[in-house]
């Protein structure tokens, strides 16, 4: 055997034997959790680079919403929006889809189906919703569906007042928390048909409910708990408490909290308090300094996008399939990384 044929066969060899490690390691899950001053606009980029926007934030202020978002497009490198999720159509999620579509490429829109409020400005928001979704390709969709991203599995948790039925693999425990929930009252608005979603990347689960209030939150969390843990959880109801009843956000058992707010909206201390205290959360970050919360019911700087009179700026999570993520803060560039837990979740 000459050289050249003992160093071709020699690194076959090892190929095989090391299973491939010439082989690219897989990409990242990126998210963007973009300052909408107290709305939502969530920006998840799959490694198929496929993308799924979830709501549009508020309309006006000279396309401020729709900018920011075109602004972390243009960050995570992707040309257009493959898919638009409308939680509900109330104005500070719906509200920007206009002058979203005006700037940038829509594949498809999702949402969970007509709107359910009896409420002027909600049918306002929603006709204005359903001449933008006319000129491109819509889906509703229910509870128990999925939305095709490759790489990903997008997992419809809730959608226009239904819930799943079944639990989810792994999920499925009697839910201690259950017992000491107060019961709350009927909420007859759009935030109580949300449509939400439970993504799944390997071992790494990130959850996003919308403004969904406590009744239908206890629905999915009690008696038995249908979702089962998360690494990954963005407050509900940008931490107001009509949501995030302690026996549906203890029971998820985040790793992270992620608190969409804005200076003057949301951040209320009952919910904050309720998600701060919540076992085994390792750190809670905000989009915003709650100036009416008090120092006691803010987080620490660090872990705040935007303080003071700032806006604008945005928190990037970039998680690996291992269940491994890091949190980025774009004010301060502050990071951290969180570890793969042993087992997963």
């Amino acid at each position: 055997m000459n050289w050249i044929h003992y160093v071709l066969s020699t690194t076959v060899a090892a190929l095989a034997l090391g299973g491939g490690a010439l082989a690219k390691a897989p990409r990242p899950l990126q998210i963007y959790f973009i300052d909408v001053e107290g709305g939502q606009a969530t920006l998840v980029v799959g490694p198929s680079r496929e993308s799924l926007l979830i709501d549009t934030g508020w309309p006006g202020f000279k396309g401020r919403d729709a900018e920011r978002i075109v602004r972390a497009a243009k960050m995570a490198k992707i040309r257009q929006i493959d898919y638009v999720l409308i939680t509900h159509y109330h104005r500070d999620h719906v509200g920007g889809v206009t002058q979203l579509a005006e700037r940038m490429k829509i594949g498809e829109f999702v949402d969970h189906g007509p709107n359910l409020e009896d409420s002027d400005v909600t049918r306002q928001d929603y006709a204005a919703y359903e001449k933008v979704i006319a000129k491109t390709r819509h889906i509703s969709v229910r509870a128990g569906d999925g939305i095709p991203i490759k790489g990903l599995t997008v997992r419809v948790l809730t959608a226009a007042g239904e819930h799943i039925s079944d639990p989810l693999p792994g999920a499925g425990e009697a839910n201690p928390y259950c017992d000491s929930e107060p019961e709350p009252p009927v909420d007859a608005t759009e935030n109580a048909r949300s449509l939400g979603v439970l993504i799944t990347y390997g071992k790494f689960r990130f959850i996003d409910l919308g403004d969904l209030t406590k009744r239908k939150e206890l629905e999915l969390a009690c008696v038995d708990n249908l979702v089962g843990r998360v690494d990954l959880y963005l407050v509900t109801h940008h931490g107001f408490d009509q949501s995030n009843a302690k026996a549906i956000v203890w029971a998820l058992h985040p790793r992270v909290a992620i608190m969409n707010n804005g200076a003057h909206k949301g951040g209320s201390p009952e919910a904050w308090q309720t998600v701060h205290d919540s076992p085994g959360l390792e750190d809670l970050w905000q989009l915003h300094y709650a100036e009416d919360a008090g120092k006691e019911h803010n987080t620490g700087e660090k872990f705040i996008a935007n303080t003071g009179d700032k806006d604008g700026n945005y928190i990037k999570v970039v998680a690996e399939p291992d269940g491994t993520f890091t949190v980025e803060n774009s004010e301060n560039k502050f990071k951290k990384e969180y570890k793969a837990l042993s087992g997963g979740r």
